[in-house]
């Protein structure tokens, strides 16, 4: 842990270095202003072993300058298919995004943020405790784990779906579907036989799904219903292996294999949340000069593939709308209370932005959850599977999306 005199002052603090924190930075930095990211891990965050990008993801990534770097690490993934094992190995093309689509280790995408932001951005160790705001002149404070306390004249909350920043503004917390998820990569020295597709395998309840990264490496999940499973879930990482290969069995022998092979180091398992979609449809996002961007403003399932790359919107969108603000600040005004107008009127024009985009998003996301976690015939995936087909004719109208210049 750095060490922090016992109260700092920053122009621009993002608490949270995950993907939003990092993507956030270096959208600022693009737009020549300087933030501090306060991190609670001690180095760089790679949870989550692989995300998918879509080309509105790559639209982003390319803003932020990071995108060419990040095509040499990933091949193209072009279109994919399910395959129903109670049904003779049955199998359909799944209707694929059209662009560009990769699959990227989260590692490389976090590391290609951090190379990119100037030294000594990201502050690691430092775990935001509780936020507070001056009653005059509107300015947040914060509290570190170690007792020191930070102010700011522009906080962002980019520190995930139990954020601090977020519940200062009020925002809902999350709900829980009724769904985990185990995610982990498996590298193959000698080259794979994987197609450049997704590929989901379904039996049961119970889903697979497999996207190859490179060559050598695949990245994979594993669905199940939450009723399948105890409580209380595995730490270690041998175990998560266990009963991973556990509750796929009667799977296809490549998969399976996969799943014994994986690097332990990657695995995860975790229960997946949301942000109700009509609850952020009236949410208040800002409050005076502090916002939120990412999962501490729109956690969704991961069944569209779109949280790394929404909150890579997020960045631009942000950055964008905040630095034509400053920019048309004097010196001397930068230190009086027009700032934090001025600061507030850039986050409201970013979050009327980004609403109807979160709504549309979380909602599809949410029908999708609803259509996974419901026992076969129940009215619930009835119900949603109806509503899915009335609100989103084109599934992957998601991937379209353009966040803009930055």
């Amino acid at each position: 842990m750095d060490a922090v005199r016992e109260e700092e002052e920053h122009e621009v603090v993002i608490v949270g270095g995950g993907i939003g924190g990092l993507a956030t930075a270096l959208a600022l930095h693009r737009k020549g202003l300087r933030s501090v990211v306060y991190e609670r891990s001690e180095s760089l965050r790679a949870e989550g072993s692989a995300i998918g990008v879509f080309r509105n993801g790559w639209r982003a990534l390319d803003q932020l300058g990071v995108g060419d770097v990040l095509r040499d690490k990933a091949i193209l993934v072009q279109g994919g298919q399910d395959i129903w094992v109670d049904e003779g190995n049955q199998q359909q093309p799944i209707p694929f995004p059209g662009g560009e689509a990769r699959c990227l280790k989260r590692s490389d995408l976090i590391k290609a943020l951090a190379d990119a932001l100037p030294p000594e951005t990201v502050r690691f160790g430092y775990k935001v405790v509780a936020v507070t705001m001056d009653p005059k002149n509107m300015f947040p404070t914060l509290t570190l784990n170690n007792g020191s306390s930070i102010r700011a004249k522009v906080l962002i909350g980019c520190d995930g779906s139990n954020s601090v920043v977020a519940d200062f503004l009020g925002i809902k917390p999350t709900r829980l579907f009724a769904l985990c998820a185990v995610r982990g990569l498996t590298s193959y020295p000698n080259g794979h036989v994987f197609s450049p597709e997704l590929v989901r395998i379904k039996r049961d309840r119970v889903m697979v799904g497999r996207i190859p990264v490179d060559n050598n490496l695949v990245y994979w999940f594993v669905t199940v219903p939450l009723s399948w499973l105890d409580r209380k879930f595995p730490d270690d990482p041998e175990l998560i292996r266990k009963l991973t290969t556990k509750i796929t069995e009667g799977f296809p022998s490549d998969a399976v294999e996969m799943i014994e092979g994986s690097d332990l180091d990657s695995l995860s398992i975790t229960h997946l949340r949301y942000h109700a979609p009509w609850e952020m449809l009236v949410g208040r996002f800002r409050r005076g000069p502090i916002t939120v961007a990412g999962d501490a403003m729109h956690a969704m399932g991961p069944f569209l593939g779109q949280g790394g790359s929404v909150a890579l919107e997020d960045a631009v969108v942000l950055a964008r709308n905040l630095g034509r603000k400053i920019a048309s600040l004097s010196p001397y005004e930068r230190g009086k209370e027009i700032m934090t107008d001025k600061i507030g009127q850039a986050f409201d024009q970013y979050v009327e932005e980004r609403r109807m985009r979160m709504v549309r998003l979380a909602t599809q996301a949410y029908l999708t959850g609803l259509i996974l976690g419901s026992p076969p015939m129940s009215i619930t995936k009835f119900i949603a599977a109806i509503i899915m087909v009335i609100l989103f004719r084109d599934r992957n109208e998601h991937a379209k999306f353009d966040c803009g210049n930055l």
